[in-house]
C-alpha cells in the first residue's frame, strides 16, 4: 500500500486517478465533469432530489474479490470522500468494442430517452440494481427508479426496457441466461487498484503514544477533510477539535455545501470506520452502529417493524437511502425528521461518546429545542439501540406528505402498545412536524392507557392535542390540517388492532 499526502486516490475505469489541489468540498459530480470531462455525469438539481447526477461507488468486498457498488447522488457527495474506493460513470458502461450496455440497447430500442438530460443517471440506477439483482420485478424497478425525474419521455418505455435487458422477455431460456451474464460489469481490473489504495486500517501513533489523525485533504491555513478508520481516531480528533462536522451521508451537508456555500474548517468522514459501520445484537435489542446506511436498517427491520421499513422507504431514493444514516437523521434533528417518531415510540436509546466515555440517552430525551440536543462538545451518537419486538407489541407508523414518494412530511406519527385484557397498555406515541422537534405526546398517551380501542373518543383526543402542541401553520400543512391528521392516525392505527396479538 502506498500513501499520496494531500490527495484524493480513487479507482476509475482500471486506473488510479489521484486528485490534488481540490477543494475539501469539491463535489464529485463537479469533478468528474470539469478535471475528468466525464460530462456524461449531470447537475439538474444540485440537492440529491433530480438522479441525473447518479454514479456507481464501490468498495472492496470483505473477502477482496470483488467490488460491493451503491448508486449515489454524485451531486452530494464530497471528493475527498471517495479516497479509497473506486467510481463508474455512464461512460464506464461502454465496452471495449464500443457496444452498449445491456440496459442501454433496450432504452434505445424501446424508445426510453428523448431530451436524454435524465438518462445518464437513469441508466446507472439501473445499471447498479441489475448488478446484484438480475431478475428485477416491476416494483423493484420502480423503486430503484423514484430518485431519478424523467419530464418527458415517462416511465414506462424504461420499465421495459429494463425488463427486457435482463432477459425477461427473451425467446429463449438461453438467450436469457446470455443477457443476464452480459449485465455484470468487469471491474476484475479495479481489484488490484483498489487493495493498493486502500485506506489503512490502523491508526498513526506518534512517538509518544497519542494518536495522529492523517488528513486526506489540509489547506495552507490547517483546514482539514479527516477519514479515520477506528473509533478511538474519531473520538480524539473530536475532543481536539469539537467543532468538527460530522459527514457520512453528506445528505445535509451536501446541500449545505450547495445552496449555502458552507466550508467547514474540520470535516471529519465516518465512511471507513469499521466499528460504526456494524450492527451488533442481542436478545433484547439491535445496536446499530453511527455509519449504518437506511438501507440496511431497511433489511434489519423488515419482518419485525414493516411499517417502520415503509416509512425509511419513503424516506428518499435509493442513491439517498444508500448513504444516509439513520445516526445522521437524528443528529440533524429536523423537525420533519421521519425516522425519529418510529424510534421513540419503539423506545431507542442512543450511545453517546466523548474520548473514552460514553453515556446512554433515551431518545426521547435528546433534544432541547429546533435543531438543538444535549450533545456536549466533543460528543457524538456512536450507536443506536433499537428495541426488538416483545409479544404481544402492536407497532404502527405512518408518514403524511402532499407527494406519497420521497416529499417531506406534512407529519408522520408512529405508535407502539399492547392489549391486555382488550385495553391498551404500554402506549408510546411520537410524532413529526407538530413541534420544534420530533416528540413524544405524553397526554395523547394517557388518553389511550388502559382504554379499550372502541372507548377512545375523537374528541378527547383533539383535546390533548390542543393542549400539547403550539398552533402553527407551515409551508406543507395548516395546523387544522396537521391536527386532524394527528388524531385520525391515532384511530387508524388502534382500530384497526382489536384483538390480542399472540
Amino acid at each position: 500500500m502506498t500513501q499520496v499526502t494531500n490527495t484524493v486516490r480513487f479507482v476509475l475505469d482500471g486506473r488510479i486517478v489521484e486528485a490534488q489541489g481540490a477543494r475539501r468540498t469539491t463535489t464529485v459530480l463537479d469533478y468528474l465533469r470539469d478535471q475528468l470531462h466525464r460530462t456524461g455525469t449531470k447537475e439538474g438539481c444540485a440537492e440529491g432530489d433530480c438522479g441525473a447526477c447518479v454514479v456507481m461507488v464501490g468498495e472492496l468486498n470483505a473477502a477482496g474479490t470483488g467490488v460491493d457498488y451503491v448508486a449515489t447522488n454524485a451531486c452530494i457527495q464530497l471528493l475527498p470522500s471517495l479516497d479509497g474506493k473506486s467510481v463508474k460513470t455512464v461512460e464506464s458502461l461502454k465496452g471495449a468494442d464500443g457496444s452498449l450496455h445491456p440496459v442501454q440497447e433496450e432504452m434505445v430500442k424501446c424508445h426510453g430517452s428523448q431530451c436524454g438530460f435524465c438518462t445518464p443517471g437513469i441508466v446507472m440506477s439501473l445499471v447498479n440494481l441489475v448488478q446484484t439483482n438480475t431478475t428485477p420485478a416491476r416494483q423493484e424497478i420502480t423503486d430503484a427508479l423514484s430518485g431519478n425525474l424523467c419530464r418527458c419521455t415517462g416511465y414506462v418505455p424504461i420499465i421495459d426496457a429494463t425488463l427486457k435487458a435482463c432477459g425477461q422477455q427473451a425467446a429463449s431460456e438461453s438467450q436469457a441466461r446470455e443477457k443476464k451474464a452480459a449485465l455484470k460489469l468487469d471491474d476484475s481490473a479495479d481489484l488490484a487498484l483498489l487493495k493498493e489504495i486502500k485506506r489503512a486500517s490502523t491508526p498513526t501513533m506518534s512517538l509518544e503514544g497519542d494518536i495522529i489523525v492523517q488528513p486526506v485533504v489540509r489547506t495552507r491555513k490547517g483546514n482539514e477533510f479527516v477519514s479515520p478508520a477506528t473509533l478511538a481516531e474519531v473520538a480524539d480528533y473530536l475532543v481536539k477539535h469539537p467543532t468538527t462536522t460530522l459527514l457520512a451521508g453528506s445528505t445535509e451537508i451536501g446541500l449545505q455545501v450547495n445552496k449555502q456555500f458552507a466550508r467547514p474548517d474540520h470535516i471529519m468522514y465516518l465512511g471507513n470506520v469499521k466499528e460504526l459501520r456494524q450492527v451488533t445484537e442481542t436478545d433484547k435489542v439491535w445496536r446499530i452502529g453511527a455509519a449504518v446506511s437506511l438501507t440496511q436498517v431497511e433489511a434489519l427491520v423488515a419482518k419485525a417493524y414493516p411499517d417502520f421499513t415503509e416509512v425509511l422507504r419513503r424516506f428518499g431514493s435509493p442513491p439517498i437511502r444508500s448513504t444516509a444514516t439513520l445516526a445522521g437523521n437524528i443528529a440533524n434533528g429536523s423537525p420533519i425528521g421521519d425516522s425519529m417518531p418510529c424510534l421513540m415510540a419503539l423506545g431507542a436509546q442512543l450511545v453517546l461518546r466523548r474520548g473514552e466515555k460514553t453515556r446512554s440517552v433515551s431518545l426521547d430525551n435528546f433534544y432541547t429545542g429546533m435543531k438543538q440536543n444535549v450533545l456536549a462538545a466533543g460528543e457524538f451518537i456512536e450507536a443506536v439501540e433499537l428495541p426488538k419486538p416483545v409479544a404481544g407489541q402492536v407497532f404502527r407508523a405512518h408518514k403524511v406528505s402532499k407527494r406519497f414518494e420521497q416529499d417531506i412530511s406534512a407529519t408522520c406519527a408512529a405508535i407502539s402498545y399492547t392489549l391486555k385484557g382488550g385495553k391498551l397498555s404500554g402506549v408510546k406515541l411520537a410524532y413529526n412536524g407538530l413541534a420544534p422537534s420530533p416528540c413524544r405526546a405524553p397526554k395523547l398517551e394517557a388518553v389511550l392507557e388502559g382504554k379499550a380501542p372502541a372507548d377512545v373518543k375523537a374528541a378527547d383526543l383533539d383535546a390533548a392535542i390542543a393542549a400539547s402542541f403550539t398552533a402553527r401553520d407551515g409551508l406543507r400543512a395548516t395546523w387544522a390540517y396537521r391536527a386532524l391528521v394527528a388524531r385520525n392516525l391515532v384511530l387508524e392505527f388502534i382500530e384497526e388492532q382489536t384483538s390480542e396479538v399472540a
